[in-house]
């Protein structure tokens, strides 16, 4: 009972510091995109980090960031990464706390009925994937997305897995985002691994299993812009093996 109530508590306290920056993002998105853009930059660079440091001291949810290869980061980049829950977006905005990046994600995040979610990521020119439309239409969003990057200095975030790991298990990569984005914007590629975000993947899940989570990230290697089709896909089998490797270190007790 005392838990239920102290969940409650918490999460009505992380909804009433929400709320106002939602709101806001719900009545100006469809006249004014500058006041916006000022809100959701509140809620990832304020909002997100009060929201974490609530659940470490309330919830005991850790977030571990290794900086190993910060020193070797250029001035813009791809980010490569596995995925596993819908908090890998604010997390790696705080990961990167000094750059700007931007998600490919599939377009029901930006569904109009999702409440500050879908205005904060349009908003702030995120790209949405279509489920339905054909492949001229995803690559179109894709070019157009490489374009707002290179103009705005945005680094882009790609999941090759396409979708969410419900059980941490690292899925297949698809190559075609990943090669559009590659051949759009002649970016270096930073490798990075993400784990534990797949135990609260769902709204279930977050509070029940939130203290025993050490989400962690880590820069796992940055490559070189691929130039040919060949090196892009051997680039995506290097990834895959080493993100594998990470994983099976951390899950076995090794913090390597």
């Amino acid at each position: 009972m005392f838990r239920a109530l102290g969940n409650f508590l918490i999460l009505l306290t992380l909804v009433g510091m929400l709320t106002p920056a939602s709101v806001g993002l719900a009545i100006f998105y469809p006249f004014c995109h500058s006041i916006c853009y000022k809100l959701s930059d509140y809620i990832v660079n304020i909002c997100a980090r009060r929201v974490f440091r609530i659940l470490k001291v309330y919830k005991k949810f850790r977030l571990s960031f290794y900086k190993d290869n910060f020193d070797k980061l250029p001035d813009q980049f791809i980010v490569l990464s596995n995925h596993q829950s819908l908090l890998d977006i604010p997390i790696f905005m705080n990961f990167f706390p000094d750059r700007d990046v931007r998600f490919v994600a599939k377009d029901a995040l930006g569904k109009a009925w999702i409440p500050m979610v879908a205005p904060m990521l349009k908003s702030h020119g995120h790209c949405f994937i279509p489920r339905r439309g054909g492949t001229s239409l995803v690559m179109q969003r894709i070019d157009s997305f490489c374009g707002r990057c290179l103009k705005n200095k945005w680094n882009p975030v790609i999941f090759p897995e396409g979708t969410r790991s419900k059980t941490g298990a690292l899925g297949k990569f698809y190559s075609a985002g990943f090669r559009r984005i590659a051949d759009g914007t002649k970016l270096p590629v930073v490798v990075c691994v993400i784990d534990d975000g797949y135990k609260i993947n769902d709204i279930q899940h977050v509070m029940e299993n939130m203290h025993k989570i050490n989400y962690r990230v880590k820069i796992l290697k940055v490559c070189p812009p691929p130039a040919t089709k060949e090196e892009q896909m051997a680039l995506l089998d290097q990834a895959h093996s080493l993100m594998e490797e990470q994983l099976a270190n951390w899950r076995s007790g090794s913090e390597a």
